[in-house]
């Protein structure tokens, strides 16, 4: 397997329209989900993430229906085959009809998010931003600070999400330090990075603006994003 970050951005349309590409376990989640925007992010995200898991394992002959993403005791997706979980790391995210996994070789803290770029509005960033992170955002105005602020948040939930925990922890127990014109990119991805302010513990991460969303990946260790799957 790769040792680098793998990623994928997949869209509704993308997604086959029966469901034989879900595993027995996957048709029962599917099946007990009511409603209809509920069904069509959650099959979204299953197609996004076994795609990204078939492309980083490269095992020739492997099909969608062979894999299951389930959820851990945590609520954190894991990666399933003939009922043995496979030594690797997943994140899901989706947001306005496009879906995004991250995955990695295991052991790793793994992280992705997507938001689309909108008005996040001002008590969002004061309510939920530490204060370094209110004065980036509110350090610029118009499309870059709306940028900041998406940006900021989607680090958020990518830090975590890679903590297992999500938005069941306080969003200002982060600090994300970010900058649209940050230095150090790679294959159109720019880094930031997120500290976890009770352990100090950091995350390496990355992002970009694409199609109108802004998409952010983060790990415990240092990771550099592949090449998209195709």
């Amino acid at each position: 397997m790769k040792e680098s970050l793998g990623w994928l951005l997949q869209h509704l349309e993308d997604v086959p329209e029966g469901d034989d590409w879900l595993g027995a376990g996957e048709r029962r989640v599917l099946a007990a989900l009511r409603f209809a925007k509920r069904r069509r992010d959650w099959r979204l995200g299953r197609w996004t993430a076994k795609r990204a898991v078939m492309e980083f394992l490269a095992t020739p002959g492997l099909e969608p229906a062979s894999l299951e993403i389930r959820a851990a005791a945590d609520g954190a997706p894991e990666v399933i085959q003939n009922g043995v979980p496979l030594p690797v790391a997943l994140s899901i995210s989706h947001s306005g009809g496009c879906g995004l996994c991250a995955v990695a070789a295991a052991p790793l803290l793994l992280g992705c998010d997507i938001e689309r770029l909108e008005e996040r509005g001002e008590s969002l960033v004061r309510d939920y931003f530490t204060p370094g992170e209110v004065d980036y955002c509110f350090g610029a105005s118009g499309e870059i600070g709306v940028l900041r602020a998406n940006l900021v948040w989607s680090a958020k939930e990518s830090v975590l999400k890679a903590l297992r925990e999500g938005l069941r922890r306080d969003t200002r127990s982060v600090e994300v330090v970010a900058g649209p014109d940050a230095v150090g990119g790679y294959r159109g991805w720019k880094r930031w990075t997120g500290s976890c302010l009770e352990s100090g513990r950091r995350f390496h991460g990355w992002w970009r603006a694409r199609e109108g969303y802004v998409l952010t990946l983060a790990s415990d260790r240092e990771t550099f994003p592949e090449e998209e799957a195709a």
